[in-house]
């Protein structure tokens, strides 16, 4: 499938998807008249990087989890690897808790169910 079309089947990009080829996050063919050519387990990959990097991980540590995800064993230090896994998951914990304390507020002023205007 060429970069146009990975694009309209994830929604990303092809700007976005051009930079995950140049971090290493995605890997596509060069045809002969010059376009990438990805497989079509390329929706996949994608989906996983951008929910990876909505969780908040780094480009590095997208590159290096993203073999875990294909079945594939991880290069370089697993332990360091897990630390940082484990720091990302705790930021999104403490984020987790921070949206849910925003809704619960938020709920409180809806369930109100009027606005009283500032006085003047």
């Amino acid at each position: 499938m060429r970069i146009g079309e990975l694009s309209r089947a994830t929604g990303v990009s092809t700007r976005a998807l051009r930079y995950y080829e140049e971090q290493g996050l995605l890997v596509g063919e060069r045809l002969a008249n010059g376009y990438r050519d990805y497989p079509a387990e390329a929706v996949e990959t994608v989906r996983f990087i951008q929910d990876l990097y909505s969780a908040g991980l780094p480009s590095d540590v997208v590159r290096d989890v993203l073999p875990c995800a294909q079945g594939e064993r991880p290069t370089g230090d697993c332990a360091a690897l897990l630390a940082r896994a484990e720091q990302v998951r705790q930021a999104l914990r403490e984020q987790e808790e921070r949206i849910a304390q925003r809704r619960r507020t938020l709920e409180q002023f809806l369930e109100a169910g009027s606005v009283t205007p500032p006085r003047r």
